[in-house]
């Protein structure tokens, strides 16, 4: 009978030590920017970002993505200038971001508000803003994958990055 407690307790010990390893989070961040492109930069974040700076007319357009990401607009025709897409609430704090927009293509991405209230924000969202950046980028719409671990921010991010980009279809 102790055999099989001892073997019991012994399997729950590995199994909790198991569960409990905490892997590492630096992989390295793949840089596939185009040489025709611009850098994707991100800016400081800061919570007294303006809801809508725009270098061409007012837009009405909605200014949030429909909720399953599903349908993301086109980016032929975008109207040049920079545009800034609503604020975005995700579970840690909000996430806006701005485009820029040249000859109808998005030239510039940044970020301008995301999480940075403790140290895990802080590390998650370092490696997550520049892969979506690039995404963007390179796809030049709202269609792009979420990033593995990031997930409340990458919702967040593509939500106000389709706003900005609605706007610019105005």
């Amino acid at each position: 009978m102790k055999k099989i407690v001892y073997g019991i307790l012994a399997t729950l010990s590995g199994l909790v030590l198991l569960f409990s390893y905490r892997t590492s989070l630096g992989e390295a961040v793949p840089t596939d920017v185009q040489p025709a492109q611009a850098a994707p930069s991100v800016a400081t974040p800061h919570s007294a970002a303006t809801p809508s700076a725009s270098t061409t007319p007012t837009a009405s357009a909605s200014a949030s993505a429909s909720p399953s990401g599903a349908a993301p607009a086109a980016t032929s025709g975008l109207t040049d200038g920079t545009f800034t897409g609503s604020p975005t609430s995700t579970r840690y704090g909000p996430v806006q971001v701005q485009i820029t927009v040249t000859g109808g293509k998005i030239v510039d991405v940044q970020a301008v508000e995301y999480p940075t209230d403790n140290s895990r924000d802080r590390q998650i969202n370092e490696r997550a803003i520049p892969q979506l950046v690039s995404e963007t980028l390179n796809a030049q719409s709202a269609d792009i994958h979420f990033v593995s671990g990031a997930t409340y921010t990458s919702q967040g991010y593509l939500d106000s990055l389709q706003s900005a980009i609605d706007q610019a279809n105005a």
